[in-house]
């Protein structure tokens, strides 16, 4: 708690100034209201010691005052939403000073200070009075009394409550010069600050509180030392005040009127007269002040005129004799007064809601089509001279979208027009998103991609529109849906325009001829406003220019002027009116608030509403909903399609579990309000560009309750007998009898059979639980245990799962025998395996679904059935372990794996310990956290997004010499057993200059001799001399091995040979030929084992699985995975012709099929006789029958292929593609129906799936849902997660989810561990059941080696310029790097190391980006350059200020790499103002070339890529990073080396 400090002074006025606390004053403030006050308290500051607080507490006693204050950072006024917080019960005194003793916090100054809550000032009788009241009667308190520091809602029940005490001597007002009013009531001995009323007197309050919040605005308008000027006259002090408070949150209701402001002149007055006597410098006196005096003559003329005869309600108010200060008020007056000053301020509020559209929040006021027909040319009709697309060809909206989030593109060569195809004005549209819209209007032009490479509109609407208006992307001929609303954004010399539709954002560049003299009055309109906020800024004070001098001012530009619009005032006037929804929205726009607030924009909408235009109700926020695109342009002409879409060619078993799916759950979602926008609460803006995990839900709602491992059920009594059927079968260790079969209530039970027991209140379905064995207990009572049995619902998958399949689970149940409910029915099914067995499988189903189906409509009870077991914690559904199911020995499997996995700390010796389930024994190399070493500060990390990993730090590497173990009697524990180390130190401790020239496994002997707690210890490592290293020829490290040859001496931060003594002989053993045991990701390599890649070298093709992969691009995946020696791709599949040839070139070895996958799958069916089981479209059946005989010849049969591959097309799923809402995209989507299409005809050993992270929730999940069921169906084993690429040595982040596939036969992969420092949080996807599952730990915390950066991955690379086009140069200098000399492999010429082509505007702007770290375009100077064509603009893109607000500060565009951090995702377009923006080179003045992207994906420099320049960037960006791919076929290898060794 801080302290608080209240000033008291004394004087003889009516107004208290109270300092905030904390914030340094330069007057002294007490200001009394009446003549109560008998005597004054001197000022005078103490400070004493506070029991449990450093600071001590200066009181300054405040006296009458009448002021009132919010408190935030200042003072903050609690909000009716934060009334209801209260849950506990608070004290009740009788005394206000037993109140203010219970909430005293320590030594204080006289008289206390203190908080009241939920308070109401009341007369004798208890009716709420207002606080000016007091000064006429006696008026007493009613609150909940607090403490006085700022935790009021949070703790509650520490304010005591107090009835009718007081009374009320005084009130007073603080906060002139914090701005922030505060409202304060004096007792004979406490004075007590009013921080929230009570409910019902908050309609007294809020009236009192407008009037304190005008009173302190009129003293910071006047007062010097606030920034005021003295000078003002009361209509610029007034139109001041207005409009400061309008909006604010200060004013209740966000809107106060001059009427108000003067009806207050006398009260405001009065109160800072007063303040005169507390001010400590020379400022004017405000009592002589003409503004002031002018508002209190002008309310006094007022009352006089206004004169209301004094009446009070309920005989409450008693009339009493005296005067207040001036004496020239009595009390009749003042209750008139008072009176009159709550009608002003009810017909305030009554305005209020009438003028809201004045200030543009509620209501939109649009213009009328007759006022500016005399602006626009004759009638014309929209014809297009070419074939255009439906906009809905790339935009399919599915989804609500919020829409500044919307995909943004340009549009040339553009039209608007009705649904008669008439020319319309962008005029007639809101300029805001409105709930409705009473004109339609549709548009047509060439779009393209948005580079933001400067748009410049001028006062010629046939000027071109872009700087790269020549460029080859000459756009796409496209027709839109309704336009919802447009904006105009300007920045000196540029305008640009912006349209909406629900699809996207339409930036409009040049306009077709025909429409040019349509889009002419918008400029015009738009160069007025700017001309006008010109002038605005010209003027000293922006106020001095009111509406009228404005369009004077206008009248008088010349004729050559851009903003001419006539001499004659009024033809400007009703112009400037007519057309002012352009101005306005200029005006609000503008970022200074002077200009936004000024009295020009007040007359303005002043006339508008005078007008009575059409008035349309505006959204809070907006959401958007695709509907029907009934532009006319559908019906005049055939639509285009970019692309040849095709649905997905499938089996007939993908194809009814997807249309079973979508026919049962699809119609309901379609009909959610397909034609209209959804309005949606605005939430609460708390946004954060990095969350320390990041959850992807994969279900809308998570109903179940997480269950323990193992429960003890509630017993139930039951009459009805229960009793064993047959001797005991067998007796556990324990003694305790075991039985087969069991009668309850006169059914039978039997071991290896299902059964539910009751379920719990707030279960929604009873317990299936599968009876692993029956027992009595050697007191006689009689119980089962179970495993848990889950529906699929009640997994991860959802809806989409089979409603009569369980899964068996490792969560287990012992109740009593007496508890179970009845049996159930579940087939444990084995089913047979192999694309032998497809159709009969296929056809049994048919034929159990049809059982099924029958007994549903009998009414029978459902059968379930049951073959995979799931495993929320690993991600998996496995095989059953159908030989150790219901054998009814005493022993279940799942309590033995939690045994195994009970992280149990066990000291076995003075030499030996078993931590994490890993035994250490001294002389072992292990790794500490870095934390331990007070490393990985958050202090010391990078601030912006490519500097993530900057700061982390690897695991410390250390030698254990000695186990400590305490003494004593209590337990050792992991925290009190220590065990003392060798620390060694690795090149990055010394400097970033040692640790880019050193091989990323080395580490340096050292004598310091450190304790550390076990807790510390993250896992086991090794040390060796570098000869006894595994050999790399790839960058990725699978080992935790390190080599040593020399020491380092921290003290003098010198490196030395390795000391004689040093032998490392410990380091020569190797663990036991056992498997190499997962040990919290940390692995021994085994005795005689090669490393790293010597045992996958010259590996023959027959040993490794026969791979098809499909969508293989230009073969990132294949890559990886045939160098960990696992696979080798015989078959690839790929669409697009130049990654196809790219794969080729690469894999020459491999048969290509540069085609649409559809067709192959239809092919390959066809030329095994299962046509009849494929559905496919007409189209893919005669391209099928249309192949050549060799491609024909080459088609991989099922039995052949092994492994299946791919990652189908991500761009629907993928938050980087701006397209990704496509109809297109939804056939890519389906694409997934092929893929899985391809395994269940083939029915490959395994199966994998890469997508992007987003695949997992697209959709609301159902894709990824749908995927795991399609797989389950088929009888695999599946496995999913999400893997972070820059966690296995990629130099970027790069998260990916995967799908992993096995056959029950196989072992499925687990996940390979991630062996890099990066700074990604835990990719967690959110399950039923309250189960978060990541796939692998972060390594943000720690890892064993650190980040490979920016400056590891080129650093070696030569100097290129802008636009490098030479398709081979030199290096022209040796690696330097560990990662440089392994990715350059025996290459001895650089290819690919071309760059993009900035246009000149761009290319100047790379030029002025700084080369610091986390440089973009905040960091651009605000100036213009002249470019080589004689145009002037501005060096800041035009768009990034006015609209950073709603996109996070647009961070990272135009943006430069740091050399020590890593780099973004790699996309497949790099352009600085794209989605990932940071394109730049560190110290280039260029965007980043090929070969530098396909280092940053881990491609070795022998790869090659192809087609033009664009081709390649799509390429390397839609490809996996080899390194990832490699560590995956690791884990797969070593799920084949498992089975093999197992047989």
């Amino acid at each position: 708690m801080g302290s608080v400090a209240c000033d008291l002074g004394s004087a003889d006025s009516t107004g208290v100034k109270r300092k905030h606390k904390g914030i340094p004053s330069t007057k002294k403030e007490k200001i009394i209201d009446n003549s109560k006050v008998e005597h004054e308290i001197p000022t005078e500051t103490k400070e004493e010691p506070v029991e449990d607080r450093e600071e001590p507490v200066a009181h300054k006693r405040p006296k009458r005052a009448a002021a009132c204050s919010n408190f935030k950072e200042k003072s903050v006024r609690l909000s009716d939403k934060s009334a209801v917080l209260e849950s506990k019960k608070n004290r009740l005194v009788e005394e206000e000073m037993a109140a203010v003793d219970l909430t005293k916090l320590g030594p204080e100054d006289l008289p206390p200070c203190r908080k009241l809550l939920d308070f109401i000032l009341h007369d004798a009788d208890g009716n709420p009075q207002p606080f000016e009241m007091s000064e006429i009667d006696d008026l007493f308190i009613t609150a909940l009394v607090m403490p006085m520091d700022d935790d009021l809602e949070k703790e509650r029940e520490r304010g005591v409550k107090c009835e009718g005490f007081g009374r009320i001597e005084s009130w007073s007002i603080s906060g002139y010069d914090e701005g922030s009013a505060v409202a304060w009531i004096s007792t004979e001995s406490v004075d007590y600050e009013c921080v929230k009323p009570a409910s019902s007197y908050r309609r007294f309050y809020d009236h009192f509180y407008d009037k304190a919040c005008i009173c302190v605005e009129v003293y910071r308008k006047l007062a010097r030392s606030a920034g005021g000027n003295p000078d003002l006259s009361l209509e610029e002090l007034l139109a001041a005040v207005v409009r400061s408070m309008n909006g604010t949150k200060n004013a209740s209701g966000g809107f106060v009127s001059k009427d108000f402001v003067i009806s207050l002149g006398d009260f405001i007055y009065k109160q800072l007269v007063g303040l005169d006597e507390t001010t400590e410098n020379n400022h004017a006196n405000l009592a002589t002040l003409p503004a002031l005096v002018a508002l209190r003559n002008e309310c006094k003329s007022r009352i006089e005129y206004n004169r209301v005869p004094p009446m009070v309600s309920n005989g409450s108010v008693k009339i009493k004799e005296g005067g207040n200060v001036e004496g020239t008020e009595d009390e009749d007056e003042k209750l008139a007064r008072l009176l009159q000053e709550e009608e002003e301020w009810k017909l305030m509020k009554q305005q209020r809601g009438r003028r809201s559209g004045t200030s543009q929040r509620n209501i939109y006021i649009k213009i009328s089509e007759a006022e500016i027909a005399n602006d626009y040319p004759l009638p014309a009709y929209y014809e297009p001279s070419v074939e255009e697309m439906d906009e809905y060809i790339y935009f399919d909206s599915d989804s609500y979208m919020s829409y500044p989030d919307l995909p943004r593109r340009v549009l040339d060569n553009w039209a608007l027009y009705n649904s008669d195809s008439r020319l319309i004005s962008l005029e007639l549209i809101p300029m805001k998103p409105c709930t409705e819209i009473d004109v339609t209007a549709f548009g047509s032009g060439n779009m393209r991609m948005d580079d933001g490479s400067g748009f410049c509109l001028e006062a010629d609407p046939g000027q071109s529109s872009s700087n790269t208006s020549d460029s080859l992307d000459c756009g796409f001929p496209i027709y839109l849906s309704a336009i919802k609303e447009w904006m105009i954004e300007f920045g000196s010399s540029i305008i640009f325009v912006s349209i909406r539709t629900d699809c996207a954002w339409y930036r409009l560049g040049k306009p077709t001829k025909q429409y040019a003299p349509w889009f002419e009055p918008v400029l015009k309109t738009a160069n007025v406003a700017i001309s006008i906020i010109k002038l605005l800024k010209e003027q000293s004070r922006v106020s001095r220019l009111s509406f009228a001098d404005v369009i004077k001012k206008v009248s008088d530009f010349e004729k050559g002027h851009p903003a001419h619009i006539s001499s004659n005032l009024t033809l400007v006037e009703r112009y400037i009116v007519v057309h002012g929804q352009i101005i306005l929205q200029q005006f609000a726009e503008y970022p200074d608030e002077n200009i936004r607030k000024c009295a020009f924009v007040t007359g303005l909408s002043d006339k508008r509403m005078e007008r009575q235009h059409t008035k349309l109700v505006m959204k809070k926020k907006v959401v958007v909903k695709k509907e029907e695109n009934l532009n006319p342009s559908a019906t005049m002409r055939p639509v285009l399609s970019k692309r040849d879409v095709m649905r997905a060619t499938t089996t007939r078993l993908i194809n009814r579990i997807w249309g079973d799916y979508y026919s049962n759950y699809f119609p309901e979602d379609l009909k959610e309000d397909y034609h209209e926008m959804k309005e949606v609460e605005e939430p609460e803006e708390n946004e954060e560009e990095e969350m320390e995990e990041e959850n992807i839900l994969v279900q809308g709602e998570i109903t179940s309750k997480p269950c323990s491992s193992i429960q003890s059920h509630k017993p139930k009594l039951n009459s009805k007998e229960i009793k064993w059927d047959g001797e005991p079968t067998d007796r556990m260790d324990t003694g305790e009898a075991l039985y087969g079969r069991a009668v309850v209530r006169g059914i039978v039970f039997a071991t290896g059979g299902a059964v539910t027991v009751e379920a719990d209140e707030l279960e929604e379905m009873p317990t299936i639980l599968f009876v692993e064995y029956m027992f009595e207990k050697l007191d006689g009572m009689k119980k089962v245990h179970g495993r848990v049995m889950k529906k699929g619902s009640q997994t991860v998958l959802g809806n989409a799962a089979n409603e009569r399949e369980v899964f068996l689970t490792n969560e287990c149940m012992e109740f009593e025998l007496g508890d179970i409910k009845e049996s159930v029915t579940v087939e444990i099914r084995l089913q047979l395996w192999g694309h032998k067995h497809r159709k009969e499988y296929f056809d049994e189903d048919k034929i159990d679904r049809a059982k099924a189906e029958e007994r549903k409509r009998k009414g029978l009870p459902m059968e379930f059935f049951c073959k995979s077991l799931y495993w929320p914690q690993k991600g998996a559904f496995l095989a059953l372990p159908y030989d150790d199911l219901g054998l009814g020995t005493g022993v279940c499997n799942s309590c033995i794996w939690r045994e195994s996995e009970s992280n149990e700390f066990k000291i076995n010796s003075m030499t030996s310990f078993v931590y994490n389930n890993t035994e250490y024994n001294v002389h072992d190399f292990l790794y500490v956290t870095p934390q331990f070493f007070g490393e990985n500060k958050i202090e010391d990390r990078g601030t912006f997004k490519a500097g993530r990993n900057v700061g982390l730090k690897a695991y410390v590497v250390c030698h254990l010499l000695e186990i400590d173990v305490p003494s004593g009697p209590k337990q050792p524990t992991p925290k009190s057993t220590q065990v003392k180390v060798r620390r060694f130190y690795i090149p990055e401790n010394i400097s970033a200059a040692p640790a880019y020239c050193s091989d990323i496994r080395e580490v340096y002997y050292s004598e310091e001799i450190i304790s550390v707690p076990v807790e510390m210890i993250e896992g086991k490592c090794e040390v060796r001399k570098r000869n006894d290293l595994p050999n790399l020829d790839f960058p990725v490290v699978i080992d935790h091995v390190f080599f040593c040859d020399y020491s380092y001496d921290p003290v003098k931060g010198a490196l030395n040979q390795l000391p004689a003594n040093v032998k490392f002989t410990s380091l020569t053993r190797r663990a036991s030929n056992t498997t190499r045991k997962k040990n919290k990701g940390k692995e021994k390599c085994k005795e005689g084992e090669q490393d790293g890649s010597d045992k996958l070298k010259d590996m023959a093709q027959e040993n490794r699985l026969a791979t098809l992969d499909i969508f293989a691009g230009c073969g990132g995946l294949s890559a990886g995975l045939q160098q960990s020696g696992v696979s080798f791709t015989k078959w690839a599949i790929e669409y697009e012709q130049p990654a196809g040839e790219a794969f080729s070139e690469n894999h020459p070895e491999t048969l290509m099929f540069i085609d649409n996958c559809n067709v192959i799958l239809r092919a390959i069916m066809e030329k095994c006789g299962d046509a009849d089981d494929c559905v496919a479209t007409d189209e893919a059946v005669k391209l099928a029958t249309g192949l050549d005989e060799e491609k024909l010849k080459n088609l991989p049969m099922p039995g052949e292929v092994d492994f299946i591959n791919g990652g189908p097309p991500c761009q629907g799923f993928s938050g980087m593609n701006r397209f990704s809402q496509s109809t297109w995209s939804k056939v890519q989507c389906e694409m997934i129906l092929a893929f899985l299409s391809f395994a269940e005809y083939f029915r490959p050993r395994f199966f994998l799936l890469e997508n992007v992270r987003n695949f997992v929730s697209f959709n609301k999940g159902q894709t990824f849902r749908l995927t795991l069921a399609s797989l389950l169906e088929m009888g695999y084993q599946v496995r999913f997660g999400i893997l972070e690429a820059g966690a296995y040595g990629v130099p970027q982040s790069r998260k990916r989810a995967f799908i992993w596939a096995a056959s029950p036969k196989e072992t499925l992969p687990e996940w390979p561990e991630p062996m890099h420092v990066f700074a990604s949080p835990e990719l967690k996807i959110t399950m039923p059941g309250g189960v978060h599952y990541a796939a692998v730990r972060s390594t943000s915390g720690g890892a064993p080696f650190r980040s490979i950066t920016v400056r590891d991955t080129i650093g070696d690379l030569p100097p290129v310029p802008n636009g490098a086009s030479k398709p081979t140069i030199k290096y022209g200098s040796e690696p330097v790097s560990w990662f440089q000399k392994l990715i350059r492999g025996n290459m001895f010429a650089l290819n690919d190391h071309i760059s993009k082509e900035m246009n000149e505007l761009n290319f100047i702007r790379c030029q002025r980006i700084p080369k610091h770290p986390g440089a973009d375009w905040h960091d651009l100077p605000d100036e213009k350059v002249k470019l080589s064509t004689g145009q002037i603009v501005d060096l800041i893109p035009w768009c990034l200020p006015n609209t950073a607000k709603r996109h996070n500060q647009w961070k990272g565009l135009f943006g430069r790499l740091d050399w020590e951090g890593n780099f973004p995702t790699s996309i497949t377009d790099p352009q600085p103002m794209g989605k990932v923006g940071m394109c730049f080179h560190s110290d280039q003045d260029r965007i980043i070339t090929v070969r530098e992207c396909a280092r940053s994906q881990g491609f070795l420099d022998g790869y090659h890529f192809s087609g033009n320049i664009q081709n390649r960037h799509k390429q390397i960006g839609n490809a996996v990073p080899p390194p990832l791919a490699y560590v995956l076929g690791l884990k797969l290898k070593e799920a084949v080396d498992a089975k093999s060794s197992s047989a």
